[in-house]
């Protein structure tokens, strides 16, 4: 760190805390500069009158200042993290946003352009005794029954308190109260909605734990609350296998039952997947299969992620009595001495979705990822990643996107 951001992040400490207790604040303190250039494309294959349009496109530049402090001395500890984020368009004419990488300009063509920029600052205090943490303001985490989004040119934030603990040894609690979530391609928080069920709500409530009961096996059990909408209760339980040299088979079920909560209209959800994945090297399969059941499709928060197995690039196959099966295939190149260098495609298939009181309803995405930070030299911590998917689907609509994102990493200290 230099001398003249020392200065600088021990006169804030000094500010609020005895100049005893700033050591660690200042010591243990780190901040990053993270560059993401991101171009979007979205194809409506089936576009007009189906989708009133026949592609979505737009290329912006985002930039992230992160810091987070360390703690103050003493039996509590006291810190604050600081993300300070600009995004700015690069080309996205008039009807063609909408891809969620920036704001979308109402006033424009058709109501479809977007807004040349917009910022984000996101504050965080934060307190410690032990091994518990409690963190008053802007959150982004994941966990099995909330999941902030970090797919597009800025991350997903909600606004809310929580506290984490690891206390007991093998032992991981969380538990938190948010009040909104400030979407990716916003700067304002706003209320929750029900992704696919609706109801508005202010108050997400969530407590849980994961507990490692040996190396290789540990449970989860969460609940979830989005007042007045839905209550969830999630189970899980992952277990690894060495199977020799460079060998392993991971064992992912998951199990989560919904219910509507207050005066919400009647909700039934309950979903059953899980998957199971073999590595031999680089080399990793996996199969995976996800069942919805009940009268209503998967409940979770708009604009952030469902912990599905079958949750991938573009779909959540988590409509009303879905079923759905993924094969995937993944390659470290690091194997063939090329570490950085990564690639995945899978395959999801689903079917039996109810619409119009039948179960005609398919649908399927193949996705493919290739990847590579550089990890050595001038250019180290550059990532280039290229991310494609094709859906196909006889109740909604047919999409070919592509992705194109080029980070940059520096470390400030």
């Amino acid at each position: 760190m230099s001398s003249k951001t020392t200065i600088a992040t021990f006169s804030t400490c000094a500010l609020f805390f005895p100049m005893f207790a700033c050591a660690d604040f200042v010591g243990d303190s780190t901040a990053n500069i993270e560059l993401r250039n991101f171009y979007f494309n979205r194809d409506f294959r089936n576009g007009p009158p189906t989708t009133q349009r026949d592609s979505a496109a737009e290329w912006a530049q985002g930039a992230m200042f992160r810091f987070a402090s360390g703690y103050t001395t003493g039996t509590v500890g006291f810190g604050v993290d600081a993300l300070g984020m600009l995004g700015v368009k690069l080309d996205g004419g008039d009807g063609s946003g909408g891809t969620g990488l920036l704001p979308a300009d109402r006033s424009s063509k058709n109501g479809r352009g977007s807004q040349d920029e917009y910022s984000k600052l996101e504050l965080t205090a934060k307190a410690k005794v032990s091994e518990t943490v409690l963190k008053v303001g802007s959150l982004a985490f994941r966990n099995p029954v909330v999941q902030s989004n970090d797919t597009r040119l800025l991350p997903s934030t909600f606004q809310g308190g929580m506290a984490t603990s690891s206390d007991i040894d093998g032992l991981s609690l969380q538990a938190g109260k948010l009040r909104q979530i400030k979407v990716n391609s916003s700067s304002d928080y706003q209320d929750f909605t029900g992704n696919r069920i609706g109801g508005v709500s202010d108050d997400f409530r969530f407590a849980g734990g994961t507990y490692a009961v040996t190396k290789g096996l540990s449970t989860s059990l969460f609940y979830g609350n989005l007042e007045n909408i839905y209550r969830q209760v999630f189970g899980g339980i992952v277990y690894e296998l060495p199977l020799g040299d460079k060998q392993s088979l991971k064992f992912d079920l998951r199990y989560s039952k919904s219910k509507e909560d207050g005066n919400f209209r009647n909700l039934d959800n309950r979903a059953a997947n899980g998957q199971v994945s073999y590595s031999l090297g680089g080399n990793m399969f996996t199969v995976a299969y996800q069942r919805m059941s009940g009268d209503d499709p998967f409940p979770y928060i708009a604009n952030s992620d469902p912990y599905l197995v079958n949750f991938v690039q573009i779909g959540d196959f988590a409509n009303v009595d879905e079923r759905s099966w993924q094969v995937r295939y993944d390659y470290n190149f690091a194997s063939l001495g090329v570490p950085g260098l990564t690639f995945m495609t899978r395959y999801v298939s689903g079917d039996n979705v109810q619409i119009n009181g039948g179960h005609s309803g398919q649908e399927w995405e193949r996705n493919t990822d290739i990847a590579y930070i550089v990890q050595s030299g001038p250019l180290k911590n550059l990532g280039l990643k290229v991310r494609n998917a094709t859906v196909r689907s006889n109740f909604g609509n047919d999409l070919d996107e592509t992705r194109l994102i080029v980070s940059y990493t520096w470390a400030l200290w």
